[in-house]
C-alpha cells in the first residue's frame, strides 16, 4: 500500500493526492497529478513516491478506456467475489480423493459462472468498444505511416 510507505504526517496529503489522481480525465491528467503531487511531497515520502511511480501505469490502465467502461472495470469487485465462492465451496470438503479433483472443482465452478455470466443480464455492452478500439487502431496506423 503507498500510503503505509509514507511517513504519518504526510497521509492527509498523499491521500489527496492520490484522489487526484484516480480521478484524472486520462492518462495524461493523472501523469500530471502525479507530478504535482511529487513536487507537493518533495523528498518527504520518497518510498510511498517511488512505489507509485512504479505502478502508476498499470493503476490507471482503465483510464485509456472509453468513460462508459470504467466505472465497471476500475473495481475487482466481481473477481474478488468469485474467489470468495470458490473458496467457500472448496473449504466445505476439507479434504480431497486425489490431486485433480481440486480442479474438477474449480472447472465446474468457473463453468457454472461463465454460464450464468453468457446467459444472464450483460454486465457489459462490448459493441461499442470494439468500436472504439477499432478506432484507436486506425489511428496508431494512420500516425505510423
Amino acid at each position: 500500500n503507498v500510503v503505509d510507505r509514507a511517513p504519518r504526517c504526510t497521509h492527509d496529503a498523499l491521500h489527496r493526492g492520490l484522489d487526484r489522481i484516480f480521478k484524472a480525465e486520462d492518462r495524461e491528467g493523472a501523469r500530471a497529478a502525479f507530478r504535482a503531487l511529487c513536487e507537493e511531497l518533495g523528498g518527504r515520502a520518497d518510498r510511498a513516491l517511488e512505489t507509485l511511480e512504479a505502478g502508476l501505469e498499470d493503476a490507471t490502465a482503465v483510464l485509456a478506456l472509453p468513460e462508459k467502461y470504467r466505472t465497471r472495470l476500475w473495481s475487482t469487485n466481481m473477481v474478488q467475489r468469485l474467489i470468495e465462492e470458490v473458496r467457500r465451496r472448496e473449504k466445505v470438503i476439507r479434504i480431497f480423493p486425489d490431486e485433480r479433483s481440486p480442479w474438477r472443482l474449480l472447472g465446474a465452478l468457473l463453468a457454472e459462472q461463465h454460464e450464468i455470466w453468457s446467459t444472464g443480464r450483460r454486465w457489459l455492452a462490448m459493441d461499442e468498444f470494439w468500436e472504439w478500439k477499432e478506432a484507436q487502431e486506425q489511428g496508431g496506423l494512420e500516425q505510423a505511416a
